[in-house]
């Protein structure tokens, strides 16, 4: 799950005025978002922040390093939003997971602009090993057990199989609106997570999943 939580965009009037590396992390985001992260190089960077390659690499050792921060502060940005609803609607679990979809639902008009920025980060990062697909992994899999504890505390049937069907409707949402394949995609988002919330607890006692294994025999 991604969401549009993103840093102010670079402008020429605020730039001056941040810290450089503040300044070189506002710049890298415009740039790696709009032109994508390798197509941009370091010299390209530094002109945006209006400073120099030496200067940023005084702060980030190497460009992957940039990267990886950039994707770290939109992970925690994201995580934030755990945090807000849960703060908005303690001990409501499902008005918590109903309060993630909206956040997404309506940040969707600039995912068509732009694309997910983790999504898009995937595609041109193959390798597994790379400091910033490592980032989005730890991100997704944090965000995937937080929901997932929502859906337990939620009483629905089967917590994980809830959290997947959650997840898979809220980035499939984004890739929808990126591509454009799906009109009112924010309100059909919604109608979805709700009829995943709508089903019934499971009853006292049952457990929430079972298991393919063979009947015991005796002998």
């Amino acid at each position: 799950m991604t969401s549009t939580a993103s840093r102010p965009s670079s402008r020429p009037s605020r730039v001056a005025k941040l810290p450089p590396r503040e300044r070189i992390l506002d710049a890298a985001e415009e740039l790696f978002q709009s032109e994508g992260i390798q197509r941009v190089g370091v010299q390209a960077i530094a002109e945006k922040a209006e400073t120099t390659k030496m200067a940023i690499y005084r702060h980030f050792e190497t460009k992957d390093a940039l990267v990886a921060e950039w994707l770290r502060i939109l992970a925690a940005d994201y995580q934030a939003a755990f945090d807000r609803v849960e703060a908005e609607f303690p001990n409501r679990p499902k008005e918590q997971i109903l309060g993630l979809a909206r956040f997404i639902a309506e940040g969707l008009p600039e995912i068509s602009h732009r694309g997910c920025p983790f999504i898009n980060s995937l595609a041109e990062l193959p390798d597994r090993s790379h400091p910033a697909r490592q980032v989005i992994e730890k991100h997704k899999a944090r965000q995937l057990r937080r929901l997932t504890g929502m859906c337990t505390d939620a009483g629905l049937p089967d917590p994980e199989q809830a959290a997947a069907e959650i997840t898979f409707a809220l980035e499939g949402a984004q890739v929808s609106t990126q591509n454009g394949s799906i009109d009112q995609a924010g309100d059909r988002l919604m109608r979805i997570i709700e009829g995943i919330l709508d089903r019934p607890p499971s009853p006292m006692g049952t457990p929430r999943r079972t298991t393919n294994r063979p009947p015991r025999t005796h002998g």
